[in-house]
């Protein structure tokens, strides 16, 4: 189990003028939001501490030679560490002293321990490989792009990283083996792609002939950047292929092995239906991805009307652009017809970036007339690497290091061009870039005199819901050149619909794979490859797949309602800053958080 922090919501400290005069009250409030906001720092703090990967995910060096704990003690003692946290904070503080901000501040930081020690119980039925990812992508992601090499002894923290692999694989091993000794057993659609996946790594010198692997080359090019002797680069280079052949290979292969060893106990594809207690384990993955006390049946339900609307939208470009046939028949068009597809080439693979880079660059030319204020990170575009393509999400976003030294990065996994669609460029640029990700995510680490824990937590619903939301804000920005683009837009959209129905069909219904492959190509234009890719994410990651829609249905809703209350005095931008300006929050503290900022633009 990964370390999860929690996010809480700024103090609103009121502004006052300057020599006005400041009651007793309000001094008194201001000192205790200071002391909660230098306490729940030095919580975060604490509970970083634990995290290794985390700490270099944000750019710190601390503990920069060793990889996280991924025993189940770990576990325990990290959820241990924030009951005393919690605890410590309530004998401390009383919220009837705080201001109005620093108690949303307090209760959001029980809520968070809370939704801990719940999901506790079912630590057990998460499994660490799947493809959703393991730790043999997650490390060499770590290493290669979070892991920088400043001095020799940044050099030497990297290889040490790479003896650590074979504790990590060898935690890792012991856990599914006893997971499947109880019978909890990994879906049969994870294997081949977990094992091909760790396989890639050992592609390549000094695992075998050839040129550099991914891990060696990355190393060899930061050493080689370092002011260092010569003596000093061989020596660190030797010491480097001694750990991959060594200790590091032993770990894959170990890995590789347990895959091996446990996969002919997997019996099919099915939901967390079929896991021990797996009707509550669901639940309770429901409640954390929506923030939301929301039934599996409530979100089956809200799934299929949403698919149905947004069908009638898409009916609508159909006619449009002059297709006399059903919409299905659409769907196999976009899907299928060549001037919807790039070349699966290295050339081809370029004009999709560089055509995903124009829509950002689009995006930020009309960004001010919708936002007050812009992250100051740079954006990035990338492809998926080429050794973790196989499991890696069709696009996913990377927030910049806390240091400011990495920007925002967004990732489209490119593996093949004939499953991609240029209908879908836009839709998804602007969901995991901008506006979307980035102008949420960066934006708000970039937040001051702030908790830690806002600039660096999360909600599921607020953040994928800003990001489906941004998708359809990018029509309004006028990112979309035709309507072929609104189609790819509203292809995504439905995507997020059908996720609704798929994950409370397969984890609560007793759906099949066969059955919500089905459903998905039904009703969207959706790529095969792409569906597959999908619905076992589903499988493997209950409840998650509901965040998207929720979420963004929850950001339209205010919306609609800050712009009925306030009429002529609505305006876009102070909306979208009463959303982000106080980072993630869950579903009712962002509705509290609208509530008041159309309350003060009514006075």
């Amino acid at each position: 189990m990964r370390l999860r922090f929690a996010l809480l919501l700024m103090p609103l400290v009121p502004l006052v003028q300057a020599n006005a005069a400041v009651p007793v009250q309000a001094v008194a409030a201001g000192k205790q939001d200071a002391a909660l906001l230098a306490f729940l720092d030095r919580a975060y703090d604490a509970q970083l501490d634990l995290s290794p990967e985390s700490q270099t995910q944000l750019g710190l060096k601390t503990h920069y030679d060793r990889l996280d704990d991924y025993t189940d003690a770990a576990a325990l003692r990290a959820q241990a560490l924030s009951e005393r946290q919690l605890k410590e904070m309530q004998a401390q503080f009383k919220p009837g002293q705080l201001s109005e901000g620093a108690r949303v501040s307090y209760r959001l930081f029980e809520y968070e321990v809370d939704r801990g020690r719940r999901s506790l119980q079912f630590r057990n039925l998460r499994f660490p490989v799947s493809t959703n990812g393991s730790p043999a992508g997650d490390i060499p992601v770590l290493l290669v792009n979070n892991h920088k090499i400043d001095t020799v002894a940044d050099a030497q923290a990297y290889i040490a990283r790479l003896r650590e692999t074979e504790r990590v694989m060898r935690e890792v091993s012991a856990t599914m083996r006893a997971q499947a000794a109880a019978g909890i057993v990994p879906n049969k659609v994870n294997f081949a792609p977990a094992r091909a996946d760790a396989q890639a790594v050992l592609i390549g010198a000094p695992f075998d002939t050839g040129p550099d692997s991914t891990v060696l080359a990355d190393l060899r090019k930061k050493v080689v950047a370092l002011a260092a002797p010569a003596a000093t680069k061989a020596t660190l280079m030797a010491d480097a292929t001694a750990a991959l052949t060594g200790p590091f290979r032993r770990g894959y292969d170990q890995l590789i092995g347990t895959l091996d060893a446990i996969e002919p106990q997997s019996k099919g594809n099915f939901g967390a239906w079929s896991l021990p207690n797996g009707a509550a384990y669901y639940a309770d993955r429901l409640r954390n991805s929506t923030t939301t006390d929301l039934s599996a049946d409530q979100i089956h339900a809200l799934g299929l009307r949403q698919v149905a609307a947004i069908r009638q939208e898409m009916e609508a470009i159909k006619r449009e652009v002059g297709f006399t046939g059903t919409l299905e028949q659409f769907f196999d068009k976009i899907r299928t017809d060549p001037q919807f597809k790039y070349p699966n080439t290295e050339a081809g693979r370029e004009t999709y970036l560089r055509d995903a880079r124009g829509v950002i660059a689009a995006v930020m030319t009309a960004a001010p007339r919708y936002f007050r204020v812009l992250p100051r990170a740079p954006l990035e575009v990338r492809a998926v690497e080429k050794w973790r393509e196989r499991t890696a999400s069709t696009a996913f976003y990377n927030s910049p290091s806390a240091d400011g030294t990495r920007p925002g990065i967004y990732y489209v996994n490119l593996v093949d061009m004939n499953q991609t669609q240029k209908v879908q460029v836009a839709g998804i640029a602007a969901h995991e870039g901008a506006p979307g990700h980035h102008f949420q995510i960066a934006r708000q680490q970039e937040l001051t005199g702030i908790p830690k824990f806002r600039k660096f937590g999360g909600y599921g619903a607020y953040a994928e819901g800003w990001g489906l939301y941004s998708e359809r804000l990018a029509d309004e920005m006028g990112v979309y050149e035709d309507p072929y683009a609104r189609f790819g837009m509203l292809s995504l959209q439905v995507w997020r619909a059908i996720r609704l129905v798929l994950d409370t069909g397969i984890h609560s219904k007793r759906w099949t794979r066969e059955q919500a492959i089905a459903y998905f190509k039904a009703n969207s234009s959706v790529s095969d490859t792409d569906i597959a890719r999908e619905v076992d994410r589903y499988f493997n990651w209950p409840g998650q797949a509901t965040s998207y829609m929720v979420g963004q249905l929850k950001i339209t809703e205010l919306r609609a309602r800050a712009e009925r209350e306030l009429g002529p005095r609505f305006d876009i931008r102070d909306f979208h800053e009463a959303v982000l300006s106080q980072g993630a929050l869950p579903l009712d503290v962002l509705d509290e958080q609208v509530s008041r900022y159309i309350a003060a633009t009514r006075k």
